[in-house]
């Protein structure tokens, strides 16, 4: 874990909580104490707080780690060197079984396998002794 060499997620006091999690391989989501509804993009593509009733009134939840491909592009050329030995890779949007959207990559399935919809559930990937990837790998 110690030579990784690509770029580690930016912590910040937002996202915290959510690494903290992925560190206890735990997956969670923002949640509105009021109304229930989880923020529909979660980290790390933004935009957490409640389309309602604002950021105030969010909350951390644990999640199932369950979901489906949402989306996805192929890698074939990365301008990043550290990526190079990965060529090609996936980039997948995950809509979690709660609803959210998660941004990950899909593991232990070729790309060519890969088809929107198909049911996925979350891995982690140890990258130092203090950070962890949520992934996910075709469920089955």
């Amino acid at each position: 874990m110690s030579d990784y060499k690509k770029p580690l997620p930016e912590i910040d006091e937002d996202s915290k909580p959510f690494w903290d999690a992925a560190r206890r391989h735990e997956i969670v989501l923002h949640q509105c104490r009021e109304c229930g509804r989880f923020a529909p993009l979660q980290y790390p593509l933004g935009g957490t707080g409640c389309l309602e009733h604002g950021d105030a009134n969010m909350e951390w939840v644990r999640a199932s780690g369950k979901g489906t491909l949402f989306s996805f592009v192929v890698f074939h050329q990365t301008i990043d060197p550290a990526f190079k030995d990965d060529l090609p890779y996936n980039v997948a949007l995950i809509e979690l079984e709660e609803g959210p959207l998660l941004l990950s990559n899909v593991v232990e399935c070729n790309n060519e396998d890969l088809t929107i919809g198909m049911p996925l559930e979350v891995v982690f990937e140890d990258i130092t002794e203090e950070e962890s990837l949520p992934k996910f790998k075709p469920v089955g």
